[in-house]
């Protein structure tokens, strides 16, 4: 995902690995914090992929680089936002960087194809906690955490499911 997120980024214009490690970081929020030691690895993957170009910008003191994205990196990243992996739309922070960058795919066609994989999702009854093989509902855990990590996930799912049915039923 920190790929996608970079690509995504640069898709917007040349930055400084700094600039970019703070949009990063403002996106994936809490859940994903970005370090130098997870961003800069990944910069130097899609340098040496061909996906974009890092070159030295001129100035006093130590070398700074400014990062633009390829016309390879763009075709990449339409094809990741096109055919984003089951994990990509099944873990929210994931989707997430999807849905930020999806108006890239310039097919409303091929948006509303992703769209509809995680309503899909989101449709299957699913839980943080099982007996067994069963899922456990909110009502069943006597736990008041957990309980309540449970109604959250409910309502959150059901706001979703409801714009993306508004949002794919409605004329473009």
């Amino acid at each position: 995902m920190l790929e996608l997120a970079i690509l995504g980024f640069l898709s917007e214009g040349p930055l400084h690995g700094y600039e970019l490690k703070r949009r990063v970081a403002q996106l994936t929020g809490y859940a994903r914090p970005v370090s130098d030691g997870t961003l800069y690895p990944a910069i130097k993957r899609l340098d040496r992929s061909g996906l974009l170009e890092r070159r030295s910008e001129p100035g006093a003191g130590p070398a700074r680089y400014v990062l633009t994205i390829t016309d390879e990196g763009r075709h990449e990243l339409t094809s990741r936002l096109r055919d984003p992996q089951d994990n990509d739309l099944s873990e929210f922070s994931r989707f997430v960087v999807v849905l930020t960058f999806l108006s890239l795919v310039p097919s409303v066609e091929e948006q509303h194809a992703v769209l509809r994989r995680r309503l899909r999702f989101l449709e299957e009854p699913a839980s943080f906690f099982y007996d067994g093989d069963r899922a456990v509902k909110a009502e069943e855990i006597s736990d008041i955490y957990r309980r309540g990590l449970l109604l959250f996930a409910r309502k959150t799912s059901r706001t979703e499911r409801v714009w993306l049915r508004s949002l794919l039923d409605s004329p473009n």
